[in-house]
């Protein structure tokens, strides 16, 4: 089981500038980033219950995403540190490698949000039998399916063409996770009719709230959208 001085080790091996490297953002973009961070007012509001993403702006839709990585993050790190049963050398391989994009995508936005960013959330994933193969899978095919949508139902809110360059290639890489787990529980599987619209050939989308509802399942911060129409019950 990683231990939490391991995983800052992992998370230091993985700083920003390789995750540069891996996803082909330009310098640039993320120092317009880091910039505005630090110059926009844009303010977090936390609650005893909740954290809000604050004012409508990119800053707010950059957070959702940041929140979304944050929970994905800790649930591969889950996966790797207590291997389900029976699992393979190749899954094993695969299943850390998602991992590692997935603390990547976190990192990155943490340090390109700055003081912007919202604190960092405590996962609830005792519903999660992580000793199931099947239980795991149907979790990280879940969390995977939702994030794709996620980015694809928020996409039309990002103003500047670079935060959504970066959304973009993000995204990217999560729907590739999203088909490798759908093909580990069902080969064949990975771009079905419970993802892609069917009448179109386009992958489905989500709302803030849709989105926000199921992931707040995971958390014990929950995060709420009030600006965007969601408050959690």
């Amino acid at each position: 089981m990683k231990t939490e001085s391991q995983e800052s080790i992992l998370n230091a091996n993985m700083a920003r500038r390789s995750f540069l490297r891996y996803a082909g953002v330009g310098v640039a973009s993320v120092g317009l980033l880091a910039t505005a961070a630090c110059h926009k007012d844009h303010k977090i509001m936390p609650t005893s219950t909740w954290i809000d993403l604050g004012a409508k702006s990119d800053f707010a839709i950059l957070n959702y995403a940041y929140a979304l990585e944050q929970l994905e993050a800790a649930f591969y790190l889950q996966v790797a540190a207590t291997p389900y049963s029976g699992i393979s050398a190749a899954e094993t391989a695969l299943l850390t490698d998602i991992r590692d994009h997935e603390v990547l995508h976190r990192e990155f936005f943490k340090a390109a949000l700055g003081a912007k960013a919202i604190p960092a959330l405590t996962p609830d994933f005792s519903s999660i039998d992580f000793s199931s193969r099947a239980k795991v899978l149907a979790a990280a095919k879940a969390f995977e399916d939702t994030g794709v949508t996620a980015y694809d139902g928020a996409g039309y809110l990002i103003e500047s063409p670079d935060y959504l360059l970066i959304a973009g290639k993000i995204v990217s890489v999560e729907a590739r996770h999203a088909a490798l787990i759908s093909n580990l529980i069902t080969p064949g599987s990975f771009a079905g009719p419970d993802v892609i619209d069917p009448t179109n050939s386009l992958n489905k989308s989500a709302t803030i709230a849709e989105v926000l509802k199921i992931a707040n399942g995971f958390l014990k911060t929950k995060v709420s959208a009030s600006n965007y129409g969601y408050v959690p019950a």
